[in-house]
């Protein structure tokens, strides 16, 4: 089994600056693409940047140029740089990695998520 165990999330004043971390681990798996979610009360959870095994990124409107999605390989973690906070990136923020791993003579793809780290930007 593979865990993500998330870290950094706190209170922040707006303008300010958070940088997340998700860190895999278990045994005999590698991380595909890795994932930033965000979620609010009473709405759906909002993707808000990818990035692939070969490091390339993607961000929502809403944070590009603000948010820096990165990963470090070697130590199977994943990060998220928050600049510029804003209250509306208060929220509960959710790691998910797509991971495979060995099973069998073959190999099986599995969605992982951590357990969320909230967020609060104050004004």
């Amino acid at each position: 089994q593979v865990q993500l165990v998330e870290s950094g999330g706190g209170l922040v004043q707006a303008g300010g600056s958070l940088r997340l971390s998700c860190r895999a681990s278990g045994r005999s798996f590698v991380i595909n693409a890795m994932r930033w979610y965000r979620q609010t009360p009473g709405k759906q959870r909002e993707l808000v940047a990818t990035i692939t095994s070969g490091g390339n990124t993607n961000y929502a409107d809403s944070v590009k140029g603000r948010f820096t999605i990165s990963r470090d390989n070697a130590k199977n973690t994943g990060y998220l740089q928050m600049n510029s906070l804003k209250p509306e990136d208060t929220a509960v923020y959710y790691c998910n990695a797509d991971i495979i791993k060995p099973d069998g003579s073959g190999y099986v793809r599995s969605d992982y998520w951590g357990q969320g780290t909230q967020v609060t930007v104050s004004s």
